[in-house]
């Protein structure tokens, strides 16, 4: 018994102390008041917590639900449009209807998933360039602060990769505290809800709902449901993306993205590790699932201590927490010759930070992708 619970916990604190500074900084940079960034942490980390518990218990099987960190990357690039919150809420919705629309008509996760992995990949890996860059540009700013979590990564990935960012990215929010003049906290200790109405424009339809869904499906659930795959479970599709979707759209109300299936974290949930026997691992995810309940009640602290800090700090640990995905959406935007020059464009046009019509690159990268692939695939390229 001590096995899955363990194993649970420590999944959920890997998953938690990985992405938290993504989040945060997405959230922020959406425009995001302290005290709605409050709560759409709040309320995500209790969405995903009772998802975790539920879904486990109810098919017998290590379900763990998180919130999207590929998409968390992608909102982070989204805040330089500077749509607003609101408009972000919409987009929020948006993604959690098409979440919902996939479990109900699975045609739609299909289309999704003809779009070559190396493209999608390639989209991500522009629109989070910028922000991985962030760690080795504040170095002659805060040297004591970010030189030391660069090498605790280093090390760590050689020897430990799954340890590598929540530990350094911990490191780097505690050297901040020790190093850096922070301002005085004003934000009480106390979870809240706070609802945020949303708003709908173009811009936020095709900068954040269609890309954000684009990038949960690629990055998270279709990564997931094989991954489960290969430990010999059958993740049950259909309830799965409509209570995500539902949890999202519920979400979205009070400032959360995109909830999803794990991959990282399921992996640890999933196998012999965490029980001998398969029939046992849902446990795993049961214990994680209470353990994000927990967690939730340190939300407000968490926001209340990171909008007192200089952004750029922020923004470089969020960096520190990217490395991993930016490398693995390099390695997968490289690994089919032919799609190779449909990979680059779309890696440039996203990295350019592109905005047209109030559209921001995410979208612009996926369509001249999609664009050079068909182009180039019709002359045998």
């Amino acid at each position: 018994m001590r096995a899955p619970l363990l194993a649970g916990f420590v999944a959920s604190i890997t998953g938690i102390a990985a992405s938290i500074g993504v989040v945060l900084a997405a959230l922020t940079g959406l425009q995001a008041t302290s005290g709605q960034t409050a709560s759409a942490i709040f309320f995500m980390l209790v969405g995903y917590g009772v998802l975790s518990i539920v879904l486990s218990w109810r098919f017998k099987m290590p379900i763990s639900i998180v919130w999207s960190t590929p998409g968390a990357a992608m909102l982070v690039a989204a805040g330089v449009l500077k749509l607003g919150f609101a408009t972000a809420v919409g987009g929020f919705l948006i993604t959690g209807l098409l979440l919902m629309l996939t479990g109900l008509w699975p045609a739609l996760g299909r289309l999704v998933s003809q779009i070559p992995k190396p493209i999608a990949s390639a989209m991500l890996a522009g629109v989070i360039f910028s922000f991985c860059v962030a760690p080795f540009a504040s170095i002659t700013k805060a040297p004591l602060v970010v030189l030391p979590v660069l090498a605790v990564w280093l090390v760590l990935y050689r020897f430990a990769p799954i340890w590598a960012s929540p530990v350094s990215v911990t490191l780097a929010f505690v050297l901040i505290a020790l190093t850096t003049q922070i301002n005085a906290l004003n934000m009480s200790l106390l979870p809240h809800l706070e609802l945020v109405q949303p708003q709908f424009s173009l811009a936020g339809v095709f900068s954040i709902g269609i890309p954000l869904y684009i990038v949960t499906m690629a990055g998270q659930n279709i990564p997931g449901i094989a991954i489960m795959k290969s430990f010999g479970f059958e993740v049950p599709f259909r309830t799965t993306l409509i209570s995500t979707g539902a949890a999202t759209v519920a979400g979205s109300f009070f400032g959360g993205f995109a909830l999803n299936l794990a991959a990282i974290t399921a992996a640890l949930n999933a196998n012999e590790h965490a029980h001998k026997d398969p029939k046992k691992r849902w446990l795993a995810s049961v214990s994680g699932g209470v353990l994000y309940l927990v967690l939730a009640l340190l939300a407000a602290p968490a926001v209340s201590f990171v909008s007192a800090v200089p952004r750029e700090l922020i923004l470089a640990a969020a960096g520190v927490a990217l490395f991993p995905t930016i490398v693995s959406a390099f390695t997968s935007a490289t690994e089919e010759p032919k799609l190779r020059l449909a990979a680059i464009i779309t890696f440039l046009v996203g990295a350019s930070g592109i905005a047209v019509a109030g559209i921001g690159a995410a979208f612009w990268a996926l369509l001249a992708g999609v664009a050079v692939w068909l182009i180039t695939a019709s002359r045998g390229a």
